[in-house]
């Protein structure tokens, strides 16, 4: 009788954990890959007793596969708060709060041809990084304007260093122009590109670029778009202009580099689960693994509120 008393203890107490157990599906931008992947994700899995699932892109193109209904997560993870409006548009989200925040880094192979001058480069802390991308014949790399922030970002770093060291022309010496084909790739597999050498240097962010292990130069706060205090002053004075998918002409303004998470309302895990993977993200521990993937402290305040 006891036996049997004890064997149905312990089933209740694994159908309890069971009905505990939280999985969850999460959309993030690209570059976010290694510390979801790797950190954040299996981290609440396995406090959760649940499963993990994450995919990553373009924020832009994320966005819309996720306002299309394309495709479903419990919570979205987006670099800027520009992704976040068109879920905020398509009635997918009420409000999204920053998680994490970085700044716009070089990136060079410690491998390739170039490595000497860019890490004499980022020790001098002057111009000279500019000279070197403009090198001709190295491969710079940078990810699409049309979809994915980080190309959008690296186009205004380039901008304001024209404007801050006086070096008129040089963002079109280096990138050729703002759609140039031959620079961009897709979000995931630009630093693997840089790894592998296909391309020499290559636009990131500075938690990426720490999470690879890949040598970068860091960008004073005027370039690197990770001061609000700059907005006024610096981050504002530049823009440019894209074509659509559909050829329709757009011009883009600055955005701080801080990381937004917001549940979704069509979450296919329930409201509850994407709200405990956020407030995973913004605890201590969740705070923790963002550090030692490279990221800064949350800025700013809610989208939304």
């Amino acid at each position: 009788m006891r036996k049997l008393r004890f064997i149905a203890l312990v089933s209740a107490a694994l159908c309890s954990a069971s009905a505990m157990a939280t999985d969850i599906r999460v959309a993030f931008a690209g570059s976010m890959g290694k510390v979801m992947d790797e950190s954040l994700g299996p981290a609440f899995a396995k406090a959760n007793n649940g499963s993990y699932q994450g995919q990553g892109q373009g924020a832009y193109g994320m966005a819309r596969l996720l306002a299309s209904k394309k495709i479903t997560a419990d919570v979205f993870v987006s670099i800027t708060p520009g992704p976040m409006q068109i879920l905020k548009e398509a009635g997918l989200i009420d409000n999204a709060v920053p998680v994490a925040s970085t700044s716009m880094v070089i990136a060079y192979s410690p491998k390739g041809p170039y490595a000497q001058p860019f890490a004499a480069a980022a020790k001098t802390g002057d111009a000279s990084w500019l000279k070197v991308l403009a090198t001709p014949g190295l491969k710079f790399g940078r990810t699409d304007p049309v979809n994915d922030p980080k190309g959008q970002n690296i186009i205004f770093s380039l901008l304001l260093a024209e404007k801050y060291y006086g070096k008129p022309g040089a963002a079109d010496t280096i990138m050729g122009c703002v759609q140039n084909p031959a620079q961009t790739h897709l979000e995931g597999g630009l630093l693997a590109r840089l790894e592998s050498g296909q391309v020499d240097a290559a636009a990131g962010y500075e938690s990426e670029v720490i999470s690879a292990h890949l040598p970068y130069i860091a960008l004073p706060d005027e370039i690197n778009l990770s001061n609000p205090a700059q907005a006024k002053k610096w981050y504002d004075t530049v823009s440019f202009t894209i074509k659509g998918s559909r050829g329709e002409e757009k011009t883009l303004h600055t955005q701080p580099l801080v990381y937004y998470a917001a549940v979704l309302k069509n979450a296919p895990h329930g409201a509850k689960a994407g709200q405990a993977f956020v407030d995973f993200m913004l605890s201590k521990a969740g705070q923790t693994l963002y550090r030692q993937n490279g990221y800064a402290a949350p800025k700013g305040d809610a989208l939304y509120p």
